[in-house]
């Protein structure tokens, strides 16, 4: 049986009595310090257990086959119309769409970036598959010519006026050239401008008349535009509403599409003028034209992990553009890789790594501004882009979570003359490397192992100190008695 006189014989702490120890000013004043430093060190201590913790290395993509990157992007171009503008997206292994509406929305805007109205052409345009008749022989023009002298006259005369504004050198307007006089031969026929005047078709030579049709924000040839009077006349001045025609182009459908303009018109002109009492129907072949030259573009595009290209241009399968007239100038609103961060998950990203997310979205705010002139013709603003992946994972109960991923990239940009039509391309290419920021939990034991650590080395240190201080002034008394003797 163990004693109580064995179990003492361990004892580690072994008492001194007290009255065996002695007090002083000097130990007391250490010991201050020593407690002072012990809780300066502790706070110092669990500041660096509760800090985060985090190692960060490059590795390989770790994106599996087959996965895609999401790009968002909000750009304005205020010399780019909406009729045309088409998002269209390449790469490297082939992929080529075209036109891409589903993910894109457009608005109109002005030369000072300001939206004039609701989401323009939320559809593509329907394809025209008949340019114009198979026999190209017409006799003798049935159109009216207009000129910036004579169209508001005409424009105002007429309930229903449809103009062709075309470009003698464009193929597309020469092959609608004879179905379009002998289109308008019929129509004065059966509807004379004298006896009726419900309906008359024109035409705009725009390489005579370029300010008439910049007036009217024309970008591709051929153009038809059909200008009708509405029940807001007086309220604007006389002005017409007015749409775009993309229906095919043979003498048949435009005879049939200009009989549909004037069904329900009545003869008496004179009351179209006060109100308008026809029965709007849809049209597929039939939009509203632009009413200014500019157009914001914004949405997302996906797109697969390798080298490729995001192209915004005037892009018609049935129209011609002039090189010379086409400004893409543009402003950059956000133009950003991978899945939008919620501000959630932007204050975590940058409480764990605050040196991350300054450049996931490098070109928002950046404008590129070409004045239009006979120097800056034709110019192609291209944007190259390197992509990096970041991903951010925790090591916690021994098993790797991941916590969010986000794409940095850097942005270089250029300005290039073509004889082609301008255009705006974002060419990208993701790394095949990637940033693994791991975050790594600190263990407790650990932090109670350094706080006694610090507890201990603390008090060895402030003891030899004391010890020291005290055999030295024990030493220094001494001598000074062997001097008084």
């Amino acid at each position: 049986m163990i004693t109580s006189s064995k179990l003492k014989s361990v004892d580690f702490y072994r008492k001194i009595p007290r009255d065996l120890t002695e007090a002083s000013l000097s130990g007391a004043g250490l010991s201050i310090v020593a407690a002072l430093t012990m809780v300066f060190l502790f706070g110092m201590e669990l500041s660096n257990y509760l800090a985060i913790n985090t190692a960060t290395s490059v590795i390989v993509d770790r994106s599996s086959d087959g996965e895609f990157l999401r790009i968002d992007f909000n750009l304005s171009f205020p010399a780019l119309s909406c009729e045309f503008a088409s998002v269209d997206v390449s790469d490297v292994l082939g992929t080529n769409r075209l036109n891409i509406t589903k993910t894109v929305r457009k608005y109109s805007i002005d030369q000072n970036l300001v939206p004039t109205g609701s989401e323009f052409h939320p559809g593509p345009i329907p394809t025209v598959n008949k340019h114009g008749d198979d026999v190209e022989e017409y006799y003798g023009d049935g159109s009216v010519a207009l000129s910036s002298r004579n169209f508001d006259s005409y424009s105002h005369q007429y309930p229903v006026l449809v103009v062709n504004f075309y470009a003698p050198w464009c193929y597309w307007s020469n092959r609608l050239k004879p179905s379009w006089e002998n289109t308008a031969k019929i129509i004065r026929e059966r509807y004379d401008p004298e006896m009726d005047g419900r309906i008359i078709l024109g035409k705009v030579d725009c390489t005579e008349e370029a300010d008439l049709c910049r007036r009217h924000h024309i970008q591709g040839y051929p153009s038809i535009r059909i200008f009708r009077k509405g029940s807001d006349v007086k309220e604007n001045q006389g002005h017409h509403d007015h749409e775009s025609y993309y229906g095919e182009r043979d003498t048949e459908s435009l005879v049939a599409a200009m009989e549909t303009y004037v069904a329900n018109i009545p003869k008496e002109v004179h009351v179209l003028a006060l109100e308008d009492k026809s029965n709007k129907t849809v049209d597929p072949a039939k939009r509203p034209a632009p009413l200014t030259s500019g157009c914001r573009i914004e949405g997302f595009v996906r797109v697969k992990k390798v080298p490729g290209s995001v192209v915004i241009s005037a892009r018609s399968g049935s129209h011609s553009f002039d090189p010379s007239q086409i400004n893409v100038s543009h402003y950059v609103t956000q133009f950003s890789f991978g899945k939008r961060l919620s501000s959630k998950m932007l204050n975590e990203l940058k409480r764990l790594t605050p040196y991350l997310g300054g450049h996931h979205d490098r070109l928002a705010g950046q404008s590129y501004i070409v004045k239009h002139g006979d120097v800056n013709a034709n110019v192609t603003i291209e944007h190259y882009l390197q992509i990096v992946k970041t991903e951010l994972v925790t090591l916690r109960s021994s098993k790797e979570l991941k916590l969010l991923e986000e794409y940095e990239y850097t942005a270089h940009s250029s300005l290039v003359h073509s004889f082609y039509v301008p255009v705006v391309k974002f060419h990208f290419e993701p790394s095949p490397m990637q940033v693994l920021v791991t975050e790594v939990p600190k263990s407790f034991s650990h932090f109670i192992t350094n706080v006694c650590a610090i507890i201990g080395g603390v008090f060895t240190v402030a003891g030899i100190l004391d010890s020291i201080f005290h055999n030295t002034l024990r030493l220094v008394k001494k001598v000074e008695l062997g001097k008084n003797i």
